[in-house]
């Protein structure tokens, strides 16, 4: 069973995201960071870079494969997880918590309702199980 939070938006591309305001912190889901395995390199966008949504964004390179990010929202990188990018185990041991990847300014608050809860985010999960 993957941890899935109750007060986040979910892609279908196993990307989370968290909402305050008109800023949107954005990373992988428990799931996602299971299925690749040990995570040992990220490749992030640059800050002020802007992306429409369903852009890619960056790589996730793990011991298992490499896997494409894409932005659930539009916006602007306002901010990069230094630590992750450092350290990018955080992102298996903490995928909600302190392996976040990027915080992004949006262009249309509005495109979070294209998203999946966490209900219809769980029965995703169990169409792919």
């Amino acid at each position: 069973m993957h941890i899935i939070k109750d007060d986040l938006y979910y892609s279908e591309e196993h990307e989370w995201v968290s909402v305050e305001g008109n800023v949107a912190t954005i990373g992988v889901t428990d799931y996602a960071q299971d299925a690749l395995g040990d995570i040992v390199f990220v490749e992030f966008p640059s800050v002020d870079d802007e992306f429409t949504q369903m852009d890619e964004i960056g790589v996730l390179e793990s011991v298992k494969t490499v896997s494409n990010l894409y932005i659930p929202v539009s916006g602007r990188v306002i901010e990069v997880n230094e630590a992750a990018n450092e350290d990018p185990a955080l992102i298996n041991s903490s995928p909600f918590d302190e392996g976040w990847l990027v915080k992004i300014e949006m262009d249309e608050p509005s495109e979070v309702e294209d998203l999946l809860s966490a209900a219809k985010y769980e029965e995703l999960l169990g169409e792919e199980e």
